[in-house]
């Protein structure tokens, strides 16, 4: 997908336009010898660093290598924000269902994600097709194999390591 700006007083203009667009919008304009007062156009996408924020929501057009490309602009998280995010994922994660499951878990603080003491066994796919899941046993701290999943509408509790049928309280 071809992507062109229009660029007034050298600067870009509104917003890319799709070669379709473009055709149609400037049908006496070659787009292998642009002229001056327009430019190809690259999107580019930016994905946050774990400890990263966008210091503005949508991204600038800037000149790079012959295209305009947008940029996305993005700073360091301060110590503060850092602490904060950090236990803002602890908190969610210790106030979910049963949350004394998954007490021996800790904050990897690299990934800011909560990870397990023993790594997760790789799926099974036939204890999967039997409906057997491995799921983290709090009691045992280790992965372990529940009961087979029931029909029906039910949901794990890892208290009783078994299936509960789900009440609907209306």
């Amino acid at each position: 997908m071809e992507l062109f700006i229009q660029i007034k007083d050298g600067q870009p203009f509104e917003h890319p336009i799709l070669e379709n667009n473009f055709r149609q919008a400037f049908p006496d304009v070659d787009t292998n010898n642009l002229p001056p007062e327009f430019a190809r156009f690259e999107r580019t996408t930016h994905t946050l660093g774990v400890y990263e924020v966008r210091t503005a929501p949508d991204p600038t057009y800037e000149f790079i290598d012959g295209v305009y490309k947008d940029v996305w602009h993005t700073r360091q998280m301060t110590v503060e924000e850092i602490t904060a995010k950090q236990q803002s994922i602890r908190d969610a994660f210790n106030t979910r269902e049963q949350a004394e499951n998954w007490s021996a878990w800790t904050l990897d603080e690299a990934t800011c994600i909560m990870v397990p003491p023993i790594p997760r066994p790789e799926p099974d796919q036939t204890k999967l097709d039997a409906r057997i899941f491995t799921f983290w046993c709090g009691a045992d701290n280790n992965w372990k194999d529940t009961p087979v999943y029931p029909e029906g509408n039910y949901k794990f509790d890892f208290i009783a390591w078994e299936w509960v049928p789900v009440v609907n309280e209306s």
